[in-house]
């Protein structure tokens, strides 16, 4: 047996079954072994390693479109640069206290990085800091600030955000995201750098902290910070240098109207995308914000392309699995013409500089109201200086900086004694209830109550509830009309008729009307404490009183390094031996001071040239512009604010959303209608002496007491005569019966003007106000006025119609589209809406004759190259304004290649305008005139027109 056991075991050793139990045991040590180790000694990094180590998917951005004027000319491309971006690679079971620390030292480090080699991180973030380092809110529209507060507080609609909330400070969301987000200490921390990490960490939550998504947190950085960025890139977890496309305008301040910016993209601008559109954006897409790249994004855009990538723990890219290259976004071609654009601006600005000298007068205190005839309206130096402080030019908040000049320091001190005092004094008013009404009121006192009326509790906070006042209250009338009650006792009537807010005073319940009216005057003083455009209505009256002086308004312009020093200059206006009228009248002259800086009156001006044989728009002018530059990619907030909030509004297109009456330049709708009714006809006259008496009060003509004389529809359109046209009002309101039916009288002008296209947008791409035919008084109407309402490019749309006799464009700004080959993708021409072919050819013959006439008989138009044909007009705003000058006209006359409509607000003259339609024609016919024609100073002003 023990024999037969061992010849067993023999014959197992020596068989093969052996060698694979020997095998089978080696092997199943070495894998139990590596499986302890991997699982027991080295198991939690393996883990870690595993869970870090994850495929991710990126998108790249497409490089944006580029936008050109019709001749090939850049007007907006990308320029590549450096920025310094953030991934959030902090594991996501990091508890949120060490997440903050972690994510704050980093940004910490990166700050100084950037600052340290001469580059900022982003300023986007909806508050800036004062000059005095105080938090403020840089939207100033109410609307706008209440979407900014609710994307703060992770808010889809503002209506969803508590009383609480709205009423929140800009200190107090700082405060809110510093300590309840953000793990920052903004109570122990200067505010300025405060402010600049919570920008970065707001662009971060914008992604929604997805990891490894990039934030960026410097764009075009120098090349210094890109190399210290990498030579501590080991301690900066998530931080990268990575290559950005940044927009670039080349033309800004000429261009900004039509073509806008583009900027991070707004939850609100997310929401309101289509479905099948979401998928191709994200909230950290840039995009178009207003003009041509807003109106044609998703062509600019281009079409994303995807990376998908495995990371390490420390968020690197270790290996790429995939990538779809993105697609480069459309070219678009303008019908603008680079070189008419800016020399018509430069034109405009010109004029409107001349036009300021003009009327600008060495006095302090002015009541226009004196004036019998708007054109004798002057412009007060006070008006000038405060010009400096309303428009933002200068920052009235440095004053009181610790760093602030000798003017701004002395001026600060007269403002805080008078600020006190002028405070304690509207308390008064509003407490006693024997307060004087408010016709009884200094004019400075005046302006307080209406300003707290009127702008602090009606459209900025809203606490007065205009939408619930009955306009025919006696009561109410007695403040708005009559002026016979004072602030306090119309707002103790309005707590008694339920028109006051009281959520918005505070969390309080009120027992009684004394309540809430104490609590409204709490809230009314500390409002005006705090409130900056309060602050610009009180250096008004300090100005105007002398308190504070011209030469130290001139002085800080140099302080604040407005203009660059001149320390002659500014050393004399100290000193009072430069005379500051004589000083700013230079500046003006010289166009180192603007009108669009100053934002008097005039200040702005519109203008739109095209081509009446094919819709296309060669130049659509706003003045003022602004550096669409400074707003594009990043966005500079103080820029924005400035721009925002100054007198000037530069964002508000003059060509395309300001509407005012057309004035004269109506009256080739007019007489269309009066012609084609049968209301005159090319023989038929009427007589002018100056008033025009079949109604009561009569209104005037232009020309008295000698008035026209006879006149039919030509004459009348070449001397503009009223009374010819009050006549074709009063006759298009006659009944069969011979009675006057003004409504039927605006029923037919109507008809008429809308064959025109001024019922309707002229077709622009960009955004454009909706116009107003006028639907009252159809006498006043016939001349422009009543209540028409229209844009420049309105206006523009209907002489385009009026020169090629008939033919109704849909206006473009758009020439073709290709890719970015340059591939033609779409050759876009202007849409005919209409054309007036019931309109007689005998009609067409008077109108053209007319303006022919009219320009032929003035002094204006002498000596040109070319014939023109054009109508002026004049629109009343009101008694305490200049009116505005306008003037439609086609060139050549007998053959149009352009039209032309030009209007300045509060522009005092017809000719004015008239003389800038005139000088765009000549540079568009002869480019060399560009030279004599545009001097770089304010323009030397011709003989004013006769006439409107």
């Amino acid at each position: 047996m023990i024999d037969r056991i061992k010849e067993g075991i023999e014959y197992i050793m020596k068989s093969r079954l052996m060698v694979l139990i020997i095998v089978f045991c080696l092997t199943s040590s070495v894998l139990i072994g590596r499986l302890f180790y991997l699982q027991i000694v080295r198991g939690e990094e393996y883990l870690e390693n595993y869970e870090l180590q994850i495929r991710r998917t990126s998108e790249i951005a497409a490089t944006r479109g580029n936008i050109y004027d019709r001749n090939g000319n850049l007007l907006a491309y990308n320029e590549l640069a450096y920025s310094v971006t953030i991934q959030d690679t902090v594991p996501t079971n990091t508890s949120s206290e060490d997440k903050n620390e972690i994510l704050n030292n980093t940004l910490d480090q990166v700050l100084s990085i950037v600052e340290n080699n001469g580059d900022s991180v982003i300023d986007s973030f909806g508050i800036i800091l004062d000059s005095a380092g105080n938090y403020q809110f840089a939207e100033t529209n109410e609307t706008l600030r209440l979407r900014f507060i609710a994307d703060v507080y992770g808010q889809a609609y503002t209506d969803d955000l508590t009383e609480e909330q709205k009423n929140q400070s800009a200190s107090g969301i700082m405060h809110h995201l510093c300590s309840k987000r953000y793990g920052l200490d903004d109570e122990n921390n200067d505010p300025e750098y405060i402010l600049k990490m919570v920008n970065m960490r707001y662009a971060m939550g914008l992604n929604s902290y997805q990891q490894f998504l990039s934030t960026t947190l410097a764009s075009d950085v120098s090349d210094e910070t890109v190399a210290a960025i990498m030579e501590n890139q080991s301690k900066l977890n998530g931080v990268d240098i990575e290559e950005e496309s940044l927009r670039r305008y080349p033309d800004g301040k000429y261009f900004a109207s039509i073509i806008g910016y583009i900027g991070p993209m707004s939850q609100d601008e997310y929401d309101n995308l289509a479905e099948d559109e979401k998928d191709k954006y994200s909230l950290s897409d840039l995009v178009g914000k207003s003009g041509i790249e807003q109106a044609f994004d998703s062509t600019l855009q281009g079409v994303k392309g995807k990376s998908t990538f495995y990371v390490d723990n420390l968020g690197k890219i270790i290996e790429t699995v995939s990538r779809t290259d993105p697609k480069a976004g459309n070219d678009i071609y303008l019908t603008i013409d680079k070189d008419l654009q800016i020399n018509a601006y430069n034109l405009l600005e010109e004029k409107i500089a001349g036009i300021v000298l003009s009327k600008l007068t060495n006095i302090l205190d002015y009541d226009p109201s004196v004036e019998n005839d708007a054109s004798d309206i002057i412009i007060p130096i006070s008006d000038a200086y405060h010009a400096f402080i309303a428009n933002e030019v200068i920052d009235m908040d440095h004053f009181a900086n610790d760093e602030a000049g000798t003017a701004e320091k002395a001026v600060y001190a007269v403002f805080q004694n008078s600020k006190e005092s002028t405070l304690s004094g509207i308390m008064s008013q509003l407490e006693s209830p024997d307060s004087a009404a408010y016709k009884d009121l200094s004019d400075e006192m005046k302006a307080y109550m209406s300003y707290i009326c009127n702008d602090v509790l009606a459209d900025k906070t809203g606490i007065l509830l205009t939408s619930e006042i009955d306009t025919s209250d006696e009561t109410y009338i007695a403040w708005r009309t009559d002026e016979t009650i004072s602030l306090n006792a119309y707002l103790n009537y309005a707590i008694s008729q339920n028109w006051i807010d009281t959520s918005k005073l505070g969390d309080s319940a009120y027992s009684s009307s004394e309540e809430i009216y104490q609590a409204l005057l709490t809230y009314i003083e500390e409002y005006l404490t705090d409130d900056s455009d309060f602050d610009k209505l009180l250096y008004e009256y300090l100005i105007k009183s002398g308190s504070v002086t011209g030469t130290q308004i001139c002085a800080i312009v140099y302080e604040q390094g407005v203009l660059p020093m001149d320390e002659d200059a500014y050393s004399g206006l100290l000193r009072g031996t430069v005379d500051s009228y004589g000083w700013l009248y230079d500046k003006i002259q010289s166009l180192e001071i603007t009108p669009g800086q100053l934002g008097l009156e005039p200040g702005s001006g519109g203008l739109v040239v095209t081509d009446p044989n094919t819709g296309d728009v060669l130049a659509c002018v706003s003045y003022p512009g602004y550096d669409n530059n400074r707003l594009a990619n990043t966005m500079d907030s103080a820029y924005y604010n400035q721009l925002n909030s100054g007198t000037s509004r530069p964002f508000y297109n003059r060509a395309t959303q300001e509407e005012t009456a057309p004035g004269s330049t109506f009256k080739m709708v007019s007489a269309t209608a009066g012609l084609e009714e049968g209301i005159v006809d090319a023989g038929t006259t009427f007589s002018c002496n100056g008033v025009f008496s079949e109604v009561q009060p009569s209104p005037r003509c232009w020309v008295y007491p000698n008035g026209h004389g006879s006149l039919n529809a030509v004459g009348a359109i070449e001397n503009s005569c009223n009374v010819y046209f009050y006549n074709i009002g009063y006759e298009l309101g006659m009944d069969s019966e011979g009675n006057y039916d003004s409504t039927r009288g605006t029923d037919r002008l109507a008809k008429y003007a809308e064959m025109y296209g001024l019922g309707e947008k002229s077709g622009l791409e960009i955004d454009e106000a909706a116009p107003h035919i006028s639907d009252e008084y159809s006498i006043q109407s016939a001349i422009g006025q009543g209540n028409n309402n229209f844009t420049v490019s309105q206006l523009n749309r209907y002489v385009t119609a009026v020169a090629n006799r008939g033919t109704v464009y849909d206006l473009t700004l758009i020439d073709k589209v290709t890719d970015s080959s340059g591939s033609l993708l779409r050759d876009n021409e202007a849409e005919v809406v209409r054309t007036m072919d019931d309109i007689s050819s005998s009609t067409w013959d008077q109108l053209h004759q007319g303006m022919e006439l009219m320009v032929s008989s003035h002094a204006t138009f002498s000596g040109l190259d070319f014939s023109m044909a054009g109508k002026t007009g004049t629109a009343q705003q009101n008694e305490l304004h200049a009116d505005h000058a306008l003037f439609v006209g086609y060139a050549p006359a007998d053959s149009p290649e352009i039209s032309v409509a030009v209007r300045i607000v509060n522009g005092y003259n017809s000719g004015y305008a008239s003389e800038i339609g005139r000088d765009v024609s000549q540079i568009y016919f002869n480019p060399d005139l560009k030279d004599k024609l545009i001097t770089g100073e304010a323009a030397n002003l011709g003989s004013e027109m006769a006439g409107d």
